[in-house]
C-alpha cells in the first residue's frame, strides 16, 4: 500500500456550504461589458469588486452606458445559470473621472455620504448662536486660561485644545479641552440617529465626509481661536515629574488664544526669542509629554510605524502633483500624549461610575503565530525579537538596529503593525478583557474626538452623568443596546479605513498617470511562494511582484519559509533586501487600473502589480 506523507503547512481548513440563510445582495458599482451581438438587449455587468460575479442585465441604453460607472442590483440567481440576473439602477458618470471614482469608492465601502436631510438639519441651533446663561449651568468659565489648539494645516474640525500653567505650590495644571458636541446633539433625535449611523468622519484625499453637519463640525463645535466655545475639560494637577496628583472633569467655556499647526507650535517651542504665555504653555506641555511618553514605553507601549502619504494638489486642476510621506514633528507626539492620557483618565472614571455600561476600547493581544513572519525576518538579519509580552516586544524592537542599515528598524516596526489585531469598541458589561495591548493600558476609551467619532459622544454623555452635569436616558444604561452600537461603530470605522486607503490608491494612480516611468529604491517586506511584496519609502507605496505570468513559462522558483527567501532563476531575494523598481501606470483596464513595477536591480524574469 502506497503511503503518502503530508506536510502540515499544506493543510488548510475546509468546509462545505449546506444552506444560505440570507443573501447579502446589495447594489453594486461597476461597468457594462457590452454584448458583441448587434442591437442586443442582454449584456453582462462587471462589478468593481472582483469577488462579485458578473451580472446579466437587460437594457436598451448599452451604447450610452459603455465607458460609464453604473449601479446594478441583483434580482435573483437561477439554479442553472452561470450568472445572477439584475437590473440597471443608476449612471454615476464617466470611468476615471475623479468625482465619479470617489462616489464609487464611497458606495463600495458603504460610507453614508448623502447630504443631511432637512429633518436632521432642523435639530441644529438657530443662527446667530451665542452662549446663554442656561448654557453656563454646571459649566466652569475657563476663558482666562491660555488655551491653544495644535493640528494639521487646513484643519477646520478642531476637536481639542490644551493648556499648561504653573500653580502656586510649584506644581503644574494641565488641561485637555474637548469640543462639547453632546451639548448640541441630544439623545434620540434625528441628528443623533444620523450621527450614530455614520459613526465616523471619513477623510479622503480631497474630501471629508462629515459625521455631523458643517455648522457643528467646522463652526460651533470647532475650537477655533478668539471665539467662545463650549468644551468638556479634563484637568490634572501634576508635579514636575508628570505624576498625576489630582484629576477633575468639568463642562466648561473656553476661548482658545491660538490655532496652530504642528510646525508653528514646534517653531514657538524651539524659538530663543518667544516667551509669551502660549509659548511658555507649549514648552511646559512638551516637557511633560516627553516624560509621559517615556513612562508609557517603559510600561510596554508599542511605537509602531506605517508610511502615511500626503498629496500636494494643483490649485487649478486639483490633480496630485507631488506625493510624499508625512513628516512627524515633536509636537505631533506632544498632542498625542495628552490625548492618550485624557482617554485613559476618562475610561477609568466612566467605568468606576458605570461598571456595566461604559463604552470602552480594547486592543487584543495577537496570537503567537501572528509573529512568526516578524521573528523569522529579524532572525535573517541576526536579530532577536521577543514576543511573549508587549513590553518584551517593545524592548526588542528598540534594540533591533543595524549601523549599516538605519532603515531596518522602521521596516521591522512596519512589519510588526501587520501582526497586530484590530482595536474595537465594546460595552464593559459584555466583556471581561479590557486590556489595550498596543498602549499597554489596562483600560482605554475614546473621549477626545467627538466631532468625528460617535463613540466619543456616548463617552461624553456617560462622563456628564458621572459628574452630575447632565441626565441619563434609558439607552445609555442598556448594555445590549450599547453592544449593538459598538458593533456598528466597529464596522463603520473599518469601512472608513478601507475607503481612505482606496482614495490614496486612486490618487496615487492619478499621480503616476503623467509621470511615465519612475525609478525608485524599494525594500522587500514579505516573501511569498511565487512573489515578493516591496515597499517604496519615498511614496509609502506597496506592491506585489509576481514571478508567474499567465501564458508565459514559469521561472524556476525555490521558496524557503525559514529564512525567508525566494530564489528566482538563481537570484535569491530575502526579506529587507534593497531593490530598485521602475513604476508605471497600467491603464489598459479602465475599471481596474494598476500601478505596475519592473524590478530593475537585481534583474530577474517577473511581473509586478500594486493595486
Amino acid at each position: 500500500m502506497l503511503k503518502i506523507s503530508v506536510n502540515k503547512n499544506m493543510l488548510r481548513p475546509t468546509g462545505k456550504v449546506v444552506g444560505i440563510i440570507k443573501r447579502n445582495w446589495r447594489p453594486f458599482c461597476g461597468m457594462l461589458s457590452k454584448s458583441q451581438i448587434k442591437e442586443a438587449r442582454r449584456h453582462l455587468f462587471t462589478p468593481a469588486d472582483r469577488r462579485i460575479p458578473r451580472i446579466r442585465i437587460e437594457t436598451r441604453q448599452a451604447d450610452k452606458l459603455e465607458g460609464q460607472r453604473i449601479i446594478v442590483a441583483i434580482d435573483g440567481w437561477p439554479r442553472n445559470s452561470r450568472y445572477p440576473n439584475g437590473h440597471f439602477v443608476k449612471n454615476l458618470g464617466s470611468a476615471g473621472d475623479k468625482e465619479t471614482e470617489t462616489e464609487v469608492l464611497l458606495l463600495e465601502h458603504d460610507v453614508p455620504h448623502q447630504p443631511f436631510s432637512q429633518n436632521v438639519l432642523s435639530f441644529l441651533p438657530k443662527m446667530p448662536w451665542s452662549i446663554t446663561e442656561k448654557d453656563m449651568k454646571y459649566r466652569e468659565d475657563l476663558r482666562h486660561l491660555y488655551v491653544c489648539s495644535v493640528d494639521p494645516p487646513g484643519c477646520t474640525d478642531i476637536d481639542d485644545a490644551l493648556h499648561c500653567r504653573e500653580i502656586g505650590n510649584g506644581n503644574l495644571e494641565v488641561g485637555v479641552h474637548i469640543a462639547d458636541v453632546s451639548h448640541f446633539i441630544r439623545p434620540g433625535n434625528a441628528l443623533d440617529e444620523e450621527s450614530a449611523k455614520r459613526g465616523t468622519t471619513v477623510y479622503l484625499c480631497e474630501k471629508r465626509i462629515d459625521m455631523v453637519p458643517e455648522l457643528l463640525s467646522s463652526n460651533l463645535c470647532s475650537l477655533r481661536s478668539n471665539v467662545d466655545r463650549l468644551a468638556f475639560s479634563c484637568i490634572w494637577e501634576m508635579n514636575q515629574k508628570a505624576e498625576i496628583l489630582n484629576t477633575r472633569f468639568t463642562k466648561s467655556i473656553i476661548n482658545s488664544k491660538a490655532s496652530l499647526t504642528y510646525a508653528e507650535a514646534q517653531m514657538r517651542i524651539d524659538s530663543a526669542t518667544m516667551n509669551d504665555d502660549i509659548t511658555v504653555s507649549l514648552r511646559g506641555l512638551n516637557k511633560l509629554a516627553k516624560i509621559l511618553k517615556k513612562k508609557r514605553i517603559d510600561n510596554g507601549a508599542l511605537t509602531l510605524s506605517s508610511p502615511e502619504v500626503r498629496f500636494h494638489m494643483d490649485s487649478e486642476t486639483h490633480d496630485p502633483i507631488d506625493l510624499q510621506t508625512k513628516e512627524l514633528k515633536e509636537t505631533n507626539s506632544m498632542v498625542e500624549e495628552f490625548m492618550l492620557l485624557a482617554n485613559v483618565s476618562v475610561a477609568q472614571k466612566i467605568y468606576d461610575e458605570f461598571p456595566e455600561f461604559a463604552l470602552l476600547r480594547k486592543h487584543p493581544a495577537p496570537p503567537p503565530s501572528n509573529y512568526d513572519i516578524l521573528v523569522k525576518a529579524a532572525k535573517s538579519k541576526n536579530l532577536e525579537i521577543k514576543t511573549d509580552s508587549a513590553k518584551a516586544l517593545a524592548e526588542s524592537l528598540d534594540k533591533a538596529e543595524s549601523p549599516d542599515f538605519p532603515y531596518l528598524n522602521t521596516l521591522l516596526r512596519i512589519l510588526t503593525t501587520r501582526c497586530m489585531m484590530q482595536a474595537v469598541y465594546f460595552c464593559s458589561g459584555m466583556d471581561s478583557d479590557f486590556h489595550h495591548y498596543g498602549l499597554a493600558s489596562p483600560i482605554y476609551t475614546h473621549f477626545t474626538s467627538p466631532i468625528r467619532r460617535y463613540a466619543d459622544i456616548i463617552v461624553h454623555r456617560l462622563l456628564a452623568v458621572a459628574i452630575g452635569a447632565d441626565s441619563t436616558y434609558p439607552e445609555l444604561t442598556d448594555k445590549h443596546k450599547l453592544a449593538d452600537l459598538s458593533k456598528n461603530l466597529n464596522y463603520r470605522h473599518k469601512m472608513a479605513q478601507y475607503a481612505q486607503r482606496a482614495s490614496v490608491a486612486f490618487h496615487t494612480q492619478l499621480f503616476f498617470k503623467t509621470k511615465g516611468v519612475v525609478n525608485e529604491d524599494a525594500y522587500i517586506l514579505f516573501v511569498r511562494r511565487n512573489a515578493v511584496v516591496v515597499l517604496i519609502p519615498k511614496y509609502g507605496l506597496e506592491g506585489t511582484v509576481f514571478f508567474e505570468e499567465k501564458d508565459k513559462p514559469t521561472p524556476k522558483l525555490d521558496y524557503n519559509s525559514e529564512v525567508p527567501s525566494l530564489t528566482v532563476e538563481g537570484t535569491t531575494l530575502c526579506v529587507f533586501d534593497k531593490v530598485k523598481v521602475n513604476i508605471t501606470l497600467d491603464a489598459s483596464n479602465i475599471q481596474h487600473q494598476k500601478i505596475r513595477m519592473e524590478l530593475v536591480e537585481p534583474k530577474v524574469r517577473h511581473m509586478i502589480c500594486v493595486f
